[in-house]
């Protein structure tokens, strides 16, 4: 005869189960408004370094000019595997050179003009795609929430078969929190085709990701390079012996000639300084929805083929298109416009619905002002641990530890949160 289950044991378990929801249901919070901020990731970037040159394009010749001083700063440092060179566009009108070790912008002349300081930026982005955890830790629980987003959609249609029938339908405020629930349901609505997509493509991202590593251990030594290589183009095969600097501005000019309807966004640099070495040029295509198309070229700036990315297998194209349909890059300003309102949405939908839980609970007599008050300092203390970090940036510099200033502050506003209201029920 089995033993049944203290009733301690199932109240702990249900104690678990809620807290397990609120978790989740703070990060997709966490993980939906900074999303939206990071939509004006490169004005940020203005913002944050705004002396740095600025152009509306760069010859060649200044790009392999500054390769080469670039190339020649690293020497007594590590090696470096890749270089990337960001060429100026309408939105990010500035080149920079990234290696290994350093990042630098570049004058039209192509001489450096100092590092590259965005530090604040590149955070926002990597707490939004980590969480700032390890890389692989980090997009795994990311991933498993895009998919957890997705669930919610799909339950929360079907657990409101009039959901669609009552879009517009808003009833009067009242003590038992249909108003807000109404505001959720409708927001739900409206933003339905957004909510798919950015769930859609930020599991995708997230648990390729991890089946990249997965598979790249099983099968390719652990190459996750080697994973990747069929959709975005191969490794060349590595030859470690000295050879001067490849020939990037011949590459860049080919493109010019070749492909004049391209607009070009990198240049990437694999294994620079070494006989293995070989070029990639990324092309921006119009009116695609791919970030890009790589351009294969070999050390003396050759052209030796395309990835296929814009007109390759299905399945490449599909995957060149998830990143600028998650992060809203394709369509200008009124896209980004349009993804920060949905986004707005988005997050309210995620604040409101753990509100509503709270609300039915009280209902049911099971009162929990610790964990109202909690969640208020959480939906407050969001925003304002992003803007203190931010804050931190001006006064400290690029070298302040923003994850730690968010992080910190966002744990204080949740504890003084659920201290307060806890306070304030004891008083009453």
């Amino acid at each position: 005869m089995s033993k049944a289950i203290e009733p301690g044991t199932v109240k702990k378990s249900l104690s678990a189960h809620a807290a397990i929801g609120l978790i989740a249901g703070a990060l997709l919070y966490i993980i939906s408004l900074t999303g939206t901020v990071a939509v004006f990731y490169q004005e940020l970037q203005r913002v944050e370094q705004p002396t740095a040159p600025e152009m509306a394009a760069i010859a060649p010749e200044a790009v392999q000019r500054g390769i080469e001083a670039v190339l020649a700063s690293e020497a007594g440092k590590p090696t470096t595997t890749h270089l990337y060179v960001h060429l100026p566009v309408e939105d990010m009108p500035r080149a920079t050179v990234t290696t290994d070790t350093q990042a630098q912008h570049l004058t039209p002349e192509g001489t450096m003009a100092g590092p590259e300081e965005i530090a604040w930026s590149d955070f926002l982005v990597q707490l939004h795609y980590t969480l700032n955890l390890p890389v692989l830790i980090g997009i795994t629980i990311v991933g498993i929430l895009g998919v957890m987003m997705l669930a919610l959609v799909v339950s929360g249609v079907v657990a409101h078969p009039r959901i669609f029938r009552d879009a517009f339908r808003l009833r009067a405020r009242n003590g038992n929190g249909t108003g807000l629930a109404d505001w959720h349901n409708r927001l739900s609505v409206w933003t339905l085709p957004f909510t798919v997509a950015i769930a859609l493509t930020g599991a995708l991202i997230g648990l390729a990701s991890v089946a990249a590593y997965a598979i790249a251990a099983d099968d390719y030594d652990g190459d996750v390079e080697a994973v990747y290589g069929p959709i975005f183009g191969a490794e060349g095969e590595p030859d470690p012996r000295p050879a001067p600097a490849p020939n990037v501005a011949g590459a860049l000019a080919h493109m010019a000639e070749a492909y004049p309807e391209v607009e070009v966004t990198y240049a990437i640099l694999h294994d620079p300084l070494t006989r293995g070495q070989h070029v990639q040029i990324v092309g921006a295509h119009d009116r695609r929805l791919i970030f890009g198309e790589y351009y294969a070229f070999n050390a003396d700036g050759g052209f030796e083929h395309s990835a296929g990315l814009s007109d390759g297998e299905l399945g490449q194209q599909a995957s060149a298109s998830t990143y600028d349909l998650h992060f809203g890059t394709f369509g200008g300003l009124p896209v980004k416009l349009a993804y920060v309102l949905f986004g707005v949405a988005l997050t309210a939908i995620c604040g409101t619905g753990t509100y509503i839980w709270l609300g039915k609970r009280r209902r049911r007599g099971i009162e929990e002002p610790g964990l109202r008050g909690a969640w208020h300092g959480l939906i407050v203390g969001t925003p304002a641990a992003l803007l203190l970090s931010f804050v931190a940036r001006l006064l400290l510099g690029n070298e302040a530890s923003f994850a730690a200033v968010f992080w910190l502050c966002l744990l204080a506003a949740i504890v003084v949160g659920g201290l307060i209201a806890q306070r304030n029920v004891a008083a009453s």
